[in-house]
C-alpha cells in the first residue's frame, strides 16, 4: 500500500493543527463566570450555529468510515436511520424542548427532578454518564483507528494510545476554557473540515471513473444499490429495514436528540424554546444530505473496485490491515488515494472525531456538576459559583482521561466481537438509552412511577441490553441473535413496565 505522507499531506496536516491551536487560544480568552454560562451560554447561542453544532455532534469518525462501508457492501437503506431521526426531532422539538425551557433546565435530567425528586435526577445523570462513556469511548476509538493507520501504518496499542491522545488534546483545548461557546464554534470548524474533505473525495472518485452520471445511475440501479427503504423483515438482526426504523432506531434517535445531554445541551443554550426547537429541525435537514454524501462515496467506491472497466483498477480488493478487516474507505485511503487528498482526508477524519468528542466532554461535565456535585455541595452547606466553575473544568479533564481509557477498551472489545464499525458505534448507545426512554415515557405520558421504581427501571433497561449481547448469550449456549435496535426496544419496554409497577407518584 502506498500510504506514506508526502510533503503536501504534512502541510495540510500541520495547517489544520495550527488552525486548532490558534482558534483554541483565541477562544480560551472567553470570560466565563458561572456554570450556567459555561454549560449553556446563558441562553445566548445563535440558532443556526446550534443547528450546525448538533449536526457536527451527530456525525463522527464512525460516519466518516462506516457510512461508505455500508453503501459499498449493501445499498442506501442506512438513510432510513435518518428518516427515523427526522421523525424523532419533531417529537423532541414539540414534546420535550418546551418542558426543558419551562423549568429553565441546564441538563435534561432536571425534568425528572421536578417529576420524581432530586434522587431521580441524580440516578438518570449517572446512567447517562455510564452510557455516554461507552458510546463516546467507542466513537473516539474509531477516530483513533483511522489516525493510527494513516500516520503510523499500524494499529498497535501504543500507536492507538498516541492517536487517542492527539484527538483528546484537541477536544480538551476547546472545551476546558470556553465551555459551550467554544464547543459550538469548534463544531462549525470541524463540520466545514470533514464535509469539505468528503466532497473532495466524492469529486475525485467521480473523475476517476471513465463514465458519466447517467451510466453510474444505470449500473447502480441495475445492481440494486440505490434502494432507500427496505420493506423486508429480515428477522431480529441489526439492519435498517422499515420495521427497525420505526421501532428501535426511532427510539434511539428520540433518546439521542432529546434525552442525551450530549446533543441537547447546545439546544438548551438557545434564546428560547422556539429557537431551540427550530435548531433541532434545521440540524436534521442539514444532516440528511451529509449522510447521503458519505453513502455516495461508498457507491463510487463500489464502482471503482467492482467495475474495473470504469476505473482501470487492476488486482483484487485487499480490505485487511495487519490481519484485521478494515473499511473500504480505509482501503482506498491507504492504497489508492493520491498525495494531498490523503492529508485532507486525515484531517477530515480527525475533525469528525473532534466534533463528537469535545461535545461529550462538556455534556458529561454538565451532568456531573449540575445533577450530582452541586446538590451534594448544597446539602453540605452550600458553595460558591467560583468553586463550581473550577470543579466544572476539573471534571472536563477527568472525563477526558476516562474516555481515553474507554477508547482503548473499545479497541479490544470491537476486535473481539468483530462488530461492524457503524453498528458498533450506534449500538453501544443502547445500554443507557433503554432505561432512560422507559423512565421518560412514564414521566411524560403517565402518572405512575417513583424514585425507587426509576432506579430499578434504569438498571432493568441497561441489564436487558447487556444480557442480549452475543458474548453473554454464548455463555449460556444460546444462539439467538438480536440486533441493537430490537435490544433497545426490549430494554425500553421492560424499563417502562417497571415504572408502571408504582401506581402512586411520590413527587
Amino acid at each position: 500500500m502506498n500510504s506514506t505522507f508526502a510533503s503536501v499531506d504534512w502541510f495540510i496536516f500541520g495547517s489544520y493543527f495550527l488552525t486548532l491551536i490558534v482558534t483554541s487560544t483565541i477562544l480560551s480568552r472567553t470570560k466565563v463566570e458561572t456554570t450556567r454560562e459555561y454549560f449553556i451560554g446563558n441562553n445566548s447561542m445563535p440558532m443556526l450555529a446550534v443547528a450546525i453544532s448538533v449536526l457536527a455532534t451527530s456525525q463522527s469518525a464512525a460516519t466518516f468510515l462506516g457510512g461508505p462501508e455500508y453503501s459499498y457492501g449493501k445499498d442506501l437503506t442506512f438513510l432510513g436511520f435518518y428518516l427515523s431521526a427526522f421523525i424523532a426531532v419533531f417529537i423532541v422539538a414539540y414534546l420535550l424542548i418546551p418542558r426543558f425551557y419551562a423549568i429553565g433546565a441546564v441538563t435534561v435530567y432536571e425534568l425528572l427532578e421536578h417529576r420524581y425528586g432530586a434522587k431521580a435526577k441524580r440516578d438518570a445523570g449517572v446512567m447517562f454518564l455510564v452510557g455516554r462513556l461507552f458510546a463516546s469511548g467507542a466513537r473516539l476509538y474509531i477516530g483513533a483507528l483511522a489516525i493510527s493507520m494513516i500516520l503510523f501504518m499500524d494499529i498497535t496499542p501504543m500507536h492507538m494510545a498516541i492517536s487517542i491522545s492527539i484527538l483528546m488534546v484537541g477536544a480538551v483545548s476547546y472545551t476546558y476554557f470556553g465551555g459551550i461557546k467554544s464547543i459550538v464554534f469548534s463544531d462549525i470548524i470541524q463540520a466545514i473540515t470533514y464535509i469539505g474533505a468528503a466532497l473532495a473525495i466524492l469529486v475525485y472518485l467521480y473523475y476517476s471513473l471513465d463514465t458519466d452520471i447517467s451510466t453510474i445511475v444505470d449500473i447502480l440501479s441495475s445492481e440494486d444499490k440505490l434502494k432507500f427503504i427496505n420493506f423486508e423483515f429480515d428477522g431480529f438482526g441489526g439492519g435498517f429495514n422499515i420495521y427497525t426504523i420505526l421501532a428501535g432506531w426511532l427510539l434511539l434517535n428520540i433518546a439521542a436528540y432529546g434525552l442525551d445531554q450530549d446533543m441537547t445541551q447546545r439546544v438548551l443554550g438557545c434564546k428560547n424554546q422556539k429557537e431551540g426547537a427550530r435548531s433541532l429541525i434545521y440540524s436534521i435537514l442539514f444532516t440528511i444530505p451529509v449522510a447521503l454524501l458519505f453513502l455516495g462515496i461508498g457507491l463510487l467506491l463500489y464502482l471503482y473496485y467492482r467495475h474495473p472497466e470504469l476505473s482501470g483498477f487492476i488486482g483484487s480488493v485487499d480490505s485487511s490491515f495487519q490481519g484485521d478487516k478494515i473499511t473500504i474507505m480505509m482501503t482506498y485511503i491507504l492504497g489508492e488515494m493520491p498525495d494531498g487528498l490523503r492529508g485532507l482526508v486525515t484531517v477530515g477524519a480527525i475533525a469528525a472525531a473532534l466534533s463528537s468528542t469535545n461535545s461529550v466532554l462538556g455534556a458529561m461535565s454538565s451532568v456531573a456538576i449540575e445533577d450530582i456535585y452541586r446538590p451534594y455541595r448544597e446539602r453540605r452547606g452550600g458553595t460558591t459559583e467560583a468553586h463550581m466553575l473550577k470543579a466544572s473544568k476539573i471534571s472536563v479533564l477527568v472525563f477526558a482521561l476516562l474516555l481515553s481509557g474507554m477508547a482503548m477498551l473499545s479497541y479490544y472489545w470491537q476486535h473481539a466481537t468483530q462488530t461492524h464499525l457503524l453498528t458498533f458505534a450506534l449500538g453501544v448507545m443502547a445500554f443507557a438509552y433503554a432505561g432512560l426512554l422507559g423512565v421518560y415515557g412514564a414521566a411524560i405520558f403517565t402518572s405512575r412511577g417513583s424514585q425507587k421504581s426509576l432506579f430499578w427501571a434504569l438498571i432493568g433497561g441497561f441489564m436487558t441490553v447487556l444480557m442480549l449481547q452475543p458474548y453473554i448469550l454464548d455463555i449460556f449456549n444460546i444462539t439467538l441473535k438480536i440486533g441493537f435496535s430490537w435490544q433497545l426496544l426490549l430494554g425500553t419496554t421492560l424499563s417502562f413496565g417497571i415504572m408502571m409497577t408504582d401506581s402512586v407518584d411520590e413527587s
